[in-house]
């Protein structure tokens, strides 16, 4: 039987110190713990920290975007030959994976990533993911590797994801950790510390907004605290950080993938009429269709929002958007077929 997927992402607060030097006795410590897993699990490890390790070998270095593409391409060798010394003992590989967003939105590039990575794991070996920050186009990155993280996981279909912290997981008002969360709502996020550290992108909210996308496609989410002696080991156990239960989920990978790795390119605003024919997992026509508020072509992805201008689902556009803005549009006009529409 093939081997359940993990995949465990470590934020540049994780693994460095304030400085922004590769923690070495955290790197050893995630190496110790993944080894013991590396029978039971085909492990992908989403790792920040190129930038951080980097940067200070760059004059004066300020944090603009050619300074951190720079540092990015100084400290990815330094970052994987860590991972690779650490992992040595245990007879582990580990291999670089530099990701773009392209690589999700173009589903045949998705597919072929995701081959690449079975041919890894059918020798024992870990690929150690990252964003190609040194030459991923600004408009198409990622907002982070919580995002990128989540969206290896939903496409390849993981039973769980960890996300580690710098702290022992999700803190309620009194400061405590909250052990099990049946649901990423409104209530939940509300608790998340909108801080970022000094050395990363993300933060709690971001760990729980990912870590919704990922519940609701089935996926277990577990926010643990770095520190925490064996803390990737009992995270997994659901015995420390916080638990994010995985919810009901029957839609097949492809629809998955549409929900988290495509790149969105519209979006348009539909009536209640539309709405109501949407839950009922019936095409969006282009009578439901008030206006649009981000042009798209035919065969690109879209979001579609109500009349309050909440996202409830994603589609494949079978038209242009430049159909839809005609005055005369036909009532039969289809802007996406069932299929290719998600609800979120």
């Amino acid at each position: 039987m093939t081997k359940p997927i993990l995949v465990i992402k470590f934020g540049s607060a994780s693994i460095t110190h304030a400085d922004g030097e590769l923690d070495e006795t955290i790197i050893a410590s995630i190496a110790r713990q993944v080894a013991e897993l590396q029978e039971q699990y085909n492990i992908v490890l989403v790792s920040s920290g190129a930038v951080a390790a980097g940067k200070k070998f760059l004059h004066e270095y300020s944090g603009t975007i050619s300074e951190r593409k720079a540092a990015a391409a100084i400290g990815n060798p330094l970052l994987l030959s860590k991972y690779a010394r650490y992992f040595s003992p245990y007879n582990i590989a580990i291999a670089q994976s530099l990701c773009e967003r392209r690589h999700f939105s173009n589903r045949q590039q998705f597919l072929q990533l995701k081959k690449t990575y079975e041919e890894l794991w059918a020798s024992n070996v870990i690929p150690v993911a990252n964003e190609n920050d040194v030459v991923s186009d600004l408009e198409l990155k990622f907002s982070d590797n919580d995002e990128l993280a989540t969206l290896i996981a939903v496409g390849f279909g993981a039973s769980l994801l960890l996300f580690s912290t710098s702290v022992g997981g999700l803190l309620d008002k009194d400061g405590k950790v909250v052990p099990e969360v049946p649901e990423i709502n409104e209530s939940i996020l509300s608790l998340a510390d909108t801080k970022k550290s000094s050395v990363g992108l993300g933060g709690m909210v971001s760990k729980l907004t990912f870590a919704r996308l990922a519940t609701r496609m089935g996926i277990g989410v577990v926010i643990f605290g770095i520190h925490t002696t064996d803390g990737i080991l009992n995270a997994i156990a659901g015995s420390t950080g916080t638990v994010c239960l995985p919810q009901e989920c029957s839609m097949p990978a492809r629809k998955k993938w549409l929900a988290s790795g495509s790149l969105v390119t519209g979006r348009v605003l539909v009536d209640a009429g539309a709405l109501t024919a949407l839950q009922k997992r019936r095409s969006l026509l282009a009578v439901g269709v008030l206006s649009v508020l981000d042009a798209f072509e035919g065969g690109e992805v879209f979001e579609i929002v109500d009349e309050e201008h909440n996202v409830i689902a994603v589609a494949r556009a079978k038209v242009s958007s430049d159909l839809l803005s005609e005055d005369n549009k036909q009532h039969d006009l289809e802007v996406a077929h069932a299929d290719d529409i998600v609800l979120l």
